[in-house]
């Protein structure tokens, strides 16, 4: 059995580990309670602060793959769960790991959750959290429009390699959300927080609600919106990460990471059937100390994202762009995610430019890169460069025409991941040249409507 990731302290007692049955045995009375309302600057400050070997003021890194003991009876307790993590006797890094156990209890306290675990991408982490929650044969609900690897995952791989299907719904549509649980064979609603690329907003406090009717888990990837919106806060079950993103900051690291009940994590942990003990998608500890290390400035960072994401897109919106961001009053869901979000944080960094093709949104693409150096074109988000891709044709070339479709996802979507480096006139000045460019080509003929 093992130990709990605690958010505010491994001392805490040993909770029960549950098996692979998780989430059959799952009530809503086993439900942990929703923490209260938190900033998670304050939280994330709040939590336990790991010094160095030598009194340094930042923790050591715990390089060792395996650990030894004093006493050979001891290998004994540990695995059959007797001693652990919160008494400091540790087994292998594959299972628990000092520093990435801090940096877990950082990620944990920063989403109000009560434990977390921290992986090697963000996909271990969306791929054994729902390994864990949804044994072979059962059903998943999950948004139309999800990031592209993720619906690969649920509408390919999973109903393949574990028989687990998925029914794909309009997430703003709690009605309809209901109506796709199956009873007795849906185990999870899976939503992202704000969808990649769209950038719907979800309800998650209605979806909790209709997940704690039906008596499933409610599973939210939080990438997008770190410290923006807190979903465990609202009701959520699991949070996700893909901590690559900016959570990382740098563009510079792959990580992932699972936030939710401690009995739920432990249960993953399991050292005889624990999903992440058996595929074994371990974050490195220097890795975990890098991230560690970026964590407390991540609130400033998010800030200036959204502070820039926003002026961005009302700049674009009056000069009659097609942009989509949720700062915005004419998006659908500005509303709902100024009752879900945490104050001070604004809107989220993400925006969308509709170009209406793919030819235009390339062109679009070229000159911001290669004309005036606004951004990069890349993949990926959470930069302190501006990121910039066609969705259709890159993150989400994995669905069909038809079920792009049905997702919302138009072929001259350009999804920017707002950056911050630079200053605000400077970069809006260089948009406005790229723009100038496009027309300019537009004059010439090089685009055909």
């Amino acid at each position: 059995m093992a130990e709990s990731v605690q958010s505010q302290s491994i001392n805490n007692a040993v909770l029960a580990v549950l098996n692979n049955s998780y989430a059959n045995e799952h009530t809503n009375q086993e439900r942990s309670a929703v923490p209260a309302a938190a900033e998670p600057a304050e939280s994330l400050a709040s939590s336990r602060h790991e010094f160095g070997e030598h009194g340094g003021v930042n923790m050591s890194i715990e390089a060792s793959a395996t650990f030894t003991v004093m006493e050979p009876d001891t290998l004994r307790k540990i695995f059959t769960g007797e001693l652990g993590p919160d008494r400091d006797f540790y087994l292998y890094s594959r299972h628990f790991n000092p520093t990435v156990l801090n940096l877990s209890r950082q990620i944990a306290a920063m989403e109000g959750t009560e434990a977390a675990y921290c992986t090697a991408s963000g996909m271990s982490a969306v791929f054994c959290a729902l390994l864990q929650l949804c044994p072979a044969g059962s059903h998943i609900v999950a948004s139309r429009c999800l990031y592209g690897g993720t619906f690969a995952l649920l509408s390919k791989f999973l109903p393949r390699m574990a028989a687990v299907k998925t029914t794909f719904v309009d997430a703003r549509d709690l009605e309809a959300v209901g109506g796709a649980v199956q009873e007795g064979e849906t185990r999870v609603i899976y939503v992202e927080t704000m969808s990649n690329p769209t950038l719907e907003v979800a309800d998650i406090a209605g979806l909790s609600a209709v997940a704690r009717e039906k008596g499933v888990m409610l599973v939210v990837d939080n990438t997008f919106a770190p410290m923006v919106v807190s979903p465990a806060r609202l009701g959520a079950d699991v949070v996700l990460h893909s901590v690559s993103k900016f959570i990382s900051g740098g563009a510079d690291i792959i990580a992932g990471a699972i936030c939710g009940p401690a009995t739920l994590i432990n249960s993953m942990m399991d050292l005889h059937g624990g999903v992440l003990m058996m595929l074994g998608p371990t974050m490195n500890p220097k890795v975990a100390f890098e991230l560690s290390e970026r964590l407390p400035h991540l609130a400033l960072r998010m800030k200036e994202h959204c502070a820039r994401a926003m002026l961005y897109a009302s700049r674009m919106e009056q000069l009659g762009l097609k942009v989509i961001y949720p700062g915005l009053a004419n998006h659908p869901h500005h509303h709902l995610l100024r009752s879900l979000a945490n104050p001070g944080y604004g809107f989220g960094g993400m925006l969308c430019l509709d170009m209406g093709n793919e030819e235009r949104a390339n062109r679009l693409l070229y000159h911001l890169q290669n004309t005036t150096q606004f951004g990069l074109i890349a993949v990926s988000l959470g930069y302190y460069e501006t990121l910039m891709s066609c969705s259709g044709s890159s993150t989400a070339s994995k669905l069909s025409e038809e079920e792009k479709h049905f997702a919302g996802i138009s072929p001259g979507l350009v999804r920017m991941s707002v950056g911050y480096s630079g200053s605000v006139e400077q970069r809006w000045a260089q948009f406005e040249k790229a723009l100038a460019a496009c027309a300019k080509d537009d004059a010439a003929g090089d685009i055909t409507n």
